[in-house]
């Protein structure tokens, strides 16, 4: 299905442009090339329509949170989301339209305490595997990207790409830490912020498959 364009799109985005960040002429280094400050800086690629990115910037306050989206379409829900939610002050919450595949431009080498990847899209036909957000060539740059002890956290309703990311982490030495296939029902589940699609998914019945990989 094509996405209908917003209309307004651009000045929209524009209007929320205390939120967002533009592609650093050098890549980010840490938390104090985004807001000023030394924090932990976490990172959510494919942010959607924000609820994961907003709920998560409330929920830790001491923590710069940025928000990737390839499509400035869906990102402009996601900015107006932030500025008009009225409980909490985004000041440390910031987006970004990029892809994935860019990440290395717009941050260094081990600069990230976290990643959050919620409900890529599975990119099904076996064709398409190098585009999937847990190929073993993203997950390097992941790894590449984080800091010593650094997280990254996976959560999806499909089983083919969960088994596929297993496979992936397998071939990179990787083992997950954390690893369920029901994280509503699980211990992992507290703390757990959702997404739109993950709140939509399991009102439907759809287990959520959730892990995390420490570096």
């Amino acid at each position: 299905m094509r996405m209908r364009i917003k209309k307004h799109g651009a000045e929209r985005l524009a209007a929320c442009g205390n939120l967002l960040l533009d592609r650093p002429a050098t890549p980010i280094a840490s938390s104090c090339d985004v807001i000023g400050e030394d924090l932990p800086l976490w990172l959510e690629i494919g942010c959607g329509k924000g609820d994961f990115a907003c709920g998560m910037a409330e929920m830790h306050p001491d923590v710069c949170f940025v928000a990737l989206e390839r499509i400035s379409n869906v990102m402009v829900n996601a900015v107006e989301k932030a500025t008009a939610r009225a409980e909490f002050r985004p000041d440390r919450l910031r987006f970004a339209v990029a892809d994935a595949a860019t990440l290395p431009e717009w941050f260094a080498p081990q600069s990230l305490d976290a990643i959050f990847l919620n409900f890529s899209d599975p990119w099904p036909k076996k064709g398409h595997t190098k585009r999937r957000l847990t190929h073993r060539a993203f997950l390097s740059t992941y790894f590449s990207l984080l800091k010593s002890g650094g997280r990254l956290a996976f959560k999806t309703d499909n089983v083919g790409l969960f088994d596929f990311t297993l496979e992936e982490l397998a071939a990179l030495g990787k083992t997950p830490d954390a690893l369920t296939r029901d994280l509503h029902n699980s211990p992992y589940n507290e703390g757990n912020v959702e997404t739109e699609y993950e709140k939509n998914f399991s009102q439907k019945g759809y287990p959520i498959h959730y892990l995390t990989v420490t570096v």
